[in-house]
C-alpha cells in the first residue's frame, strides 16, 4: 500500500521529554534532531514525497533568549551536519516563512543547504523556520492585493486555487497526513489552510520517543480512514 504523499508533523514535546528525565531543555531539542533524523530517513525508504515538519513557530521567539540562541545553534548545526547525508539519501531541503527571522549564520547555513540539495529526487523535507500559519494567509493576501493594484489580476479573478499560489507552499502538494505528537490536539497555528482535507493523527509519545515504529503505526492508522473529501 502506498504511503501517504505528503506527511507533515508538528514535533511537540522536546522539553517536556528533558523535564521527565531531570535533564536540561536542550537535551530534549537535541534528541529530538536524532529523531527527525530517523523519522527523514523512514520517509525516504517508505517512498513518501514530501515531510514538512514545524521546526520553530513565530511564537517560539517569545521564549527565554537563551533557549532561543541554543535552538539557533542547534539548528545551524543540524543543517551543517545532515547536509552529506541528506545528499546521500536524495533528499531535498526546502524551507518556509519568516526567513529572514533567523540569525544570519542560520540563514547562511540553510541557503546552502537548499543549494546543495536542489537535485534530490527521493524526498523533500521542508523547515517551517518562524512559520506562522495566520502569517502565511496575511503574506498572501498582501500579495493579491498588489497584483489586483497593479491591475494583473482582476479581484473577480480571486478564487481558492489562487489563494494558494501565494502562499509560501504554493509549489507543494497539501499534507495528506499530519501528525501530532505530545498529545496534545490542536493545531497550533500551523499550515492553516493547507490542512484543511488532511487526516490528522494525535500520538501521545513526545516527539524524542518518536521513531520509525511510531511513524509506521501512524500511515496504518491513515489507511484505515475513509477520505471522502466532502462527499459520500
Amino acid at each position: 500500500m502506498k504511503p501517504p504523499r505528503h506527511i507533515a508533523i508538528i514535533m511537540d514535546g522536546n522539553g517536556r521529554w528533558a523535564k521527565e528525565r531531570g535533564l536540561p531543555r536542550m537535551k530534549g531539542h537535541e534528541k529530538g534532531a536524532d529523531t527527525l533524523r530517523a523519522v527523514v530517513e523512514e520517509c525516504g525508504e517508505l517512498g513518501v514525497e514530501f515531510l514538512t515538519v514545524y521546526a520553530f513557530s513565530t511564537e517560539n521567539w517569545s521564549r527565554p533568549k537563551a533557549e532561543i540562541n541554543a535552538l539557533m545553534k542547534l539548528l545551524e548545526l543540524f543543517i551543517e551536519q545532515e547536509t552529506p547525508e541528506l545528499l546521500r539519501q536524495g533528499v531535498r531541503l526546502q524551507a518556509i516563512g519568516r526567513l529572514t527571522d533567523l540569525p544570519e549564520s542560520c540563514q547562511q547555513a540553510l541557503h546552502r543547504a537548499i543549494e546543495r540539495t536542489a537535485h534530490g529526487q527521493k524526498l523533500t523535507l521542508i523547515l517551517a523556520l518562524s512559520y506562522s500559519g495566520r502569517t502565511e494567509i496575511t503574506d498572501a493576501v498582501k500579495s493579491i492585493v498588489r497584483e489586483v493594484q497593479a491591475g494583473h489580476i482582476d479581484s473577480g479573478m480571486i478564487d481558492p486555487e489562487l489563494i494558494s499560489r501565494h502562499l509560501y507552499t504554493r509549489v507543494y502538494p497539501d499534507p495528506d497526513l499530519l501528525i501530532r505528537t505530545s498529545g496534545e490536539m490542536r493545531l497550533s497555528n500551523f499550515l492553516l489552510w493547507q490542512l484543511s482535507y488532511t487526516e490528522i493523527v494525535i500520538t501521545s509519545r513526545l516527539w524524542p520517543d518518536f521513531g520509525k515504529e511510531a511513524l509506521g503505526e501512524a500511515i496504518e492508522e491513515f489507511h484505515r480512514r475513509h477520505r471522502r473529501f466532502g462527499g459520500v
